[in-house]
């Protein structure tokens, strides 16, 4: 059946009219205009501009920008754009307008706007600046002197976060060995807190050195503390070992790892499967906070040392290189007797004095019958001849030379 003439022209016309009106207009547009940068915080840089004079009226601006290198490109209708970033080098954004949000359009010819780093010796800014959040409560920087620093040289932290109305200075300064050290209290307020960042600032008092910067994301660099060995027990000769979380942390947030060591033998276990982890049910008492851990294969009649340590996984963050330190070691097992272990160090000293004099009196007699003495001829002749008077000595040295 065939379509009337009309309803196919009309059909046509609508076609076309839906396809002009879903395409953007593709001339390219003026560039966008003061552009300028600020910061604020210690490591918030903000790029604002305005609207490009002369833009055709037909067109819905939208705003493209990338950093150096074309990095983290961003379509947006907003006329700025932040971001979070050390400013130990040179930063440049660069911006152009277009009529639509299509990566493939022609954007307007881009401006660019720099920040440059902190005036100063680059030499003299403090090297390997590092932050660690302790155990959720608070965070630890460490660094070095620069190159062209004096060894006297009094720094200073700023730290900042969202959760902070202004900069604060941290104020325990101490050194550990080599390195500086600041500690300052963070703690975790709510469940969105861990998804921003610390920014970190060190100075010296005096100015003389360039300011060194860092942003420390809170779901990485996160350290807990050591975890607490409950109980140790020997259930049909599988070793349970029952240990408590680290404060803060859950157990789905936590890498385990259980090392064990024999007294007797000297063998050296480290598990860390998560196979090995056992059901709460297996285990009686009040269990809230706590994690149990099948350990086959330890001889339940020898002394046995057991310790713990954790780390962060990568379900709840994004690091999880820092292990926490070992827990206390906790022991299980038979205990050698230490009445018959003191006697034995008593008994072996004696029995050894008395096997050397022994064997030193052997070995006098021993050389005795082996190399038996020589015989003294000149003490003989003085035992013979001894008592006799000179007479007789003359008489017989004349026999002899007459013989």
């Amino acid at each position: 059946m065939e379509l009337p003439a009309w309803l196919c022209g009309l059909w046509a016309l609508l076609l076309f009219a839906a396809s002009c009106g879903n395409t953007a207009p593709t001339e390219i547009q003026p560039p966008v205009m003061n552009l300028s940068v600020s910061v604020e915080n210690l490591c918030t840089v903000i790029w604002t501009w305005n609207p490009p004079e002369g833009a055709s009226p037909n067109c819905s601006l939208w705003y493209f920008s990338h950093f150096g290198n074309k990095q983290d490109k961003k379509i947006a209708p907003e006329t700025h754009r932040s971001k979070e970033v050390p400013l130990n080098e040179k930063i440049c954004l660069q911006v152009g307008s277009q009529c639509s949000a299509n990566e493939s359009d022609n954007p307007s010819t881009l401006v660019e706007k720099c920040i440059l780093p902190p005036e100063g010796d680059p030499e003299s800014a403090v090297t390997e600046l590092q932050c660690v959040w302790h155990n959720l409560s608070y965070m630890k920087c460490t660094w070095l002197p620069g190159r062209n620093t004096s060894p006297d040289t009094n720094y200073t932290l700023y730290y900042w976060h969202n959760s902070l109305g202004k900069i604060l200075q941290c104020e325990n300064i101490y050194r550990e060995g080599q390195h500086s050290t600041c500690s300052f209290t963070l703690t975790k307020l709510d469940s969105s807190f861990d998804q921003y960042s610390v920014q970190v600032m060190v100075k010296d008092d005096a100015g003389k050195i360039r300011p060194s910067f860092n942003i420390v994301p809170l779901t990485s660099y996160v350290q807990p503390d050591p975890p607490h060995i409950k109980s140790l027990s020997f259930q049909n000769g599988v070793l349970y070992v029952l240990g408590k979380n680290p404060q803060n942390f859950g157990r789905t947030c936590l890498f385990y790892q259980v090392e064990v060591n024999n007294s007797q033998t000297g063998a050296h276990f480290i598990f860390s499967d998560e196979k090995l982890i056992c059901d709460n049910s297996e285990i009686e008492g009040n269990l809230e906070g706590t994690i149990c851990f099948r350990v086959p294969g330890v001889p339940p009649d020898t002394l046995n040392t057991v310790r713990m340590r954790v780390k962060t996984n990568t379900l709840c963050y994004e690091n999880n290189e820092l292990w926490s330190n070992w827990s206390p070691v906790m022991t299980i097992g038979k205990k050698t007797n230490a009445t018959l272990y003191t006697t034995i160090l008593l008994i072996i000293p004696i029995i050894v004095a008395g096997a050397i004099i022994v064997l030193l009196l052997y070995l006098k007699r021993l050389k005795i019958i082996i190399f038996p003495p020589i015989p003294d001829p000149g003490k003989i002749f003085k035992e013979m001849f001894g008592d006799q008077n000179d007479d007789t000595l003359v008489q017989l040295l004349i026999v002899v030379s007459l013989l």
